[in-house]
């Protein structure tokens, strides 16, 4: 198939666009735009869209665009939103069910509502249920897969999959689908807790996070995974990397494992650079090989 070609398809209920600032829809506010973009309207819709996309077109997951950089010659396939602000959790026989593009703070807030403990660390994670799954994200001493029963999935011929957590190998920051798969939903299984006990300590985190992380600025949180027995922050900030800059983009001097965009003006490139030297440099003095939580992908300019 040539990929130059204009894509077609039938009987959708999402919406469709073409060459669509990516900048829009990651954090970082920043990078290329993708071919083709789609945001369904509901499950059944991307099981349609799916069902229709050629075998060959390349197709990438979006949920809040929390730990993505799309360079800024963009993505040349097909970009899927996963993330809807009018998605809820809801109860489902004991559990809490949420869907892929349910933002994952509202699943801390709804435990805490109905009087669940373990998912109040999931108040500061910025992402969607589907990218928390994705990466096992995590903070706080918690990690996504730690309250998860189940999973729903969908493949690339829009058929689900429920599957639970032995089907999957599960690590820090990393989640590997045994096929090729995206989450679409999670039943989470938590404890009775007291509600007002979690909402008091979701209250904590997100004042934790707002004292010590940038994000009054464009981010993608935490650029690098913690190494064994250390922080990447620690060993970044040793080095005298916080303000290092290049174009628009820069080390947080608020917390060095963050790199920002303060005005906007920063290109994909600019941020990759960034990436690229703090790895360099905290190897060469510190002979630790930093590695990316944040994923890259499309291509130059």
């Amino acid at each position: 198939m040539n990929m130059a070609e204009p894509l077609h398809f039938h009987g959708l209920r999402g919406n469709l666009r073409r060459d669509e600032p990516m900048s829009r829809h990651v954090s970082w506010r920043a990078g290329g735009r993708a071919r083709v973009f789609y945001v369904p309207a509901d499950l059944p819709d991307l099981a349609s869209f799916l069902r229709q996309l050629p075998a060959a077109e390349p197709a990438l997951f979006v949920g809040l665009g929390s730990n993505l950089l799309v360079r800024d010659g963009g993505f040349p396939g097909t970009v899927i939103l996963m993330h809807a602000a009018t998605r809820r959790p809801e109860l489902r026989d004991g559990r809490i069910y949420a869907e892929a593009w349910v933002a994952a703070p509202k699943v801390a807030r709804f435990a805490a509502m109905h009087a669940r403990q373990g998912a109040e660390f999931l108040a500061g994670v910025p992402g969607t249920v589907g990218g928390a799954l994705a990466m096992n994200a995590g903070c706080y001493g918690a990690e996504t897969w730690d309250i998860v029963e189940q999973v729903l999935t969908v493949d690339r011929e829009g058929a689900f999959h429920t599957r639970r957590k032995p089907e999957f190998e599960i690590g820090y920051r990393h989640c590997a689908l045994p096929q090729v798969e995206w989450f679409a939903a999670a039943w989470f299984e938590l404890e009775s807790g007291d509600g007002e006990a979690s909402r008091a300590k979701i209250k904590e985190l997100l004042a934790r996070r707002i004292a010590t992380q940038p994000l009054s600025l464009p981010n993608a949180g935490s650029v690098f995974r913690n190494p064994p027995h250390d922080h990447a922050a620690h060993l970044i900030e040793s080095c005298g990397l916080k303000g290092l800059s290049r174009g628009g983009a820069r080390v947080s001097e608020k917390h060095a494992n963050f790199i920002v965009n303060p005005d906007g003006t920063a290109s994909a490139a600019d941020i990759e650079w960034l990436i690229g030297q703090v790895r360099q440099r905290v190897l060469q003095k510190q002979g630790v090989e930093l590695v990316p939580e944040v994923r890259i992908v499309g291509e130059a300019a």
